[in-house]
C-alpha cells in the first residue's frame, strides 16, 4: 500500500526545506539580499592577473539632466576584481586631482551618470603620514567610484605631539560626518591599508557590524588573531551608537580593536566578516614613518570593557574642534582631544 503525498518522507523533507528558505528570505530582506553573495562576487579570482584601478572610469559620463537621472545599476558594470597595487612611485596631489575630475571639494563624490543607491563616509584617523595618505587617496577614490557610491572622505587629525588616540579620533569623525549627511555606512579606515579587489563593497551589512580587512598581505592574508576587528570595518550609524562607539581611553596601545570586538556582543549585536578572497589589503610600511604603536598587535588590556563600555564612548566624548577645512580630495578635521591622563 503506497503512502499518500502528505505522508511521504521525501515530500515532507522538501516541504520543510522550502519553508526554511522562505523564512530566511523574509528575515534577510528579500531574495536579492539572500543570494547576493552567490551572484555578485566570483570566488575564482586570479590575483596574478590584475587591472588598473582607473580602468573604464571614463565610461561614467554626466547625465544630460539630473531630473531624468536613473538609479545606478545594482551591480556596477565596470568592476573587474583584482587590482594592481604598487607603492613604488609616490603620486602627487595634483596627479590624483587630475585623475578624479568628478571628486568635489571636501573629497565628496556622487556618480555623474546615475543616482547612488548607497552613501558611505570614509573616516581616517591621521597624524603625520603624508606618504600613506597620498597612496591611499590615489587608489581609494577610483575604487569607490567603481562601485557607484556616493561618498566623502574625512581625515581626523590630532593636534600636538601627545600620544596618538585612534579610537577617540574616530568617535570625533563619526560625530562630525553625521552633521553633513545621513550616511548609510561609516567606514573606519586605517591610512596605510589599500583594498586589492573592487568586489569588496564599501557598504554596510544591514544587520551586523562588518569587518572588511579579513586578509592582509602583512599576515600572509590571514587574521593576526581570531577576534581581530581592525584595519577597515563598516558600521551603520545605528550599529555605532548602539555599542557607544569606540572607547576614548586607549592612548597609543592599539587595543581599541579588541575593545570593539567585545562591545558589539555586549550591545546585543553579532558581527560579519568579508570573505578572505575579497577582503584582501596591501599594507604600506615606511620604516621612516613609524607610529608610536603597531595598531594590529594585541597588547595586554588594562580596560574592563564589560563594565566600562556603556560609559566610555560617544556619550563621554569631549574634544575641541580647531578647524574643519575642505581640501580637493578630503575634508580635514583638526581637533584637540587632550592628553593621556597620568597613570593611564
Amino acid at each position: 500500500m503506497s503512502l499518500s503525498r502528505v505522508e511521504n518522507p521525501c515530500f515532507l523533507l522538501f516541504l520543510f526545506v522550502f519553508q526554511a528558505i522562505f523564512i530566511l528570505i523574509l528575515y534577510r530582506g528579500g531574495p536579492s539580499t539572500v543570494f547576493r553573495g552567490f551572484s555578485d562576487s566570483p570566488r575564482d579570482l586570479d590575483y596574478s592577473k590584475t587591472h588598473d584601478v582607473y580602468t573604464n572610469l571614463t565610461l561614467f559620463t554626466p547625465a544630460p539632466s539630473e531630473e531624468a537621472m536613473p538609479y545606478c545599476s545594482a551591480r556596477s558594470p565596470i568592476r573587474v576584481g583584482p587590482l594592481t597595487i604598487t607603492f613604488r612611485v609616490l603620486p602627487t596631489e595634483r596627479m590624483i586631482i587630475q585623475k578624479n575630475p568628478f571628486v568635489q571639494s571636501g573629497g565628496h563624490y556622487r556618480p555623474p551618470h546615475c543616482l547612488a543607491r548607497y552613501k558611505s563616509a570614509i573616516l581616517i584617523a591621521y597624524r603625520n603620514q603624508e606618504k600613506y595618505l597620498r597612496h591611499l587617496l590615489y587608489y581609494i577614490h577610483p575604487f569607490l567610484q567603481r562601485q557607484q557610491l556616493s561618498y566623502s572622505i574625512y581625515l581626523i587629525q590630532q593636534v600636538g605631539n601627545g600620544t596618538f588616540n585612534r579610537a577617540k579620533l574616530l568617535n570625533v569623525g563619526v560625530r562630525e560626518a553625521l552633521k553633513d549627511e545621513d550616511w548609510d555606512c561609516l567606514l573606519l579606515h586605517d591610512v596605510n591599508l589599500v583594498p586589492e579587489n573592487d568586489y569588496n563593497l564599501y557598504i554596510c551589512d544591514e544587520y551586523y557590524p562588518k569587518h572588511m580587512a579579513s586578509a592582509m598581505d602583512k599576515f600572509q592574508y590571514t587574521l593576526p588573531h581570531k577576534s581581530f576587528f581592525g584595519g577597515v570595518s563598516a558600521l551603520t550609524p545605528e550599529h555605532y551608537m548602539k555599542m557607544n562607539g569606540f572607547p576614548n581611553t586607549y592612548w597609543g596601545s592599539g587595543g581599541e580593536n579588541d575593545d570593539i570586538a567585545t562591545r558589539y556582543p555586549r550591545a546585543g549585536q553579532a558581527s560579519s566578516r568579508t570573505a578572505p578572497h575579497l577582503g584582501r589589503y596591501k599594507v604600506m610600511d615606511y620604516s621612516e614613518e613609524t607610529e608610536t604603536q603597531d595598531p594590529w598587535r594585541r597588547p595586554p588590556s588594562r580596560h574592563n570593557t564589560g563594565k566600562t563600555w556603556k560609559d566610555d564612548g560617544m556619550n563621554s566624548l569631549e574634544f575641541k574642534l580647531l578647524s574643519r577645512t575642505k581640501h580637493p580630495l578630503y575634508t580635514n578635521i583638526t581637533v584637540d582631544i587632550g592628553y593621556v591622563p597620568p597613570f593611564s
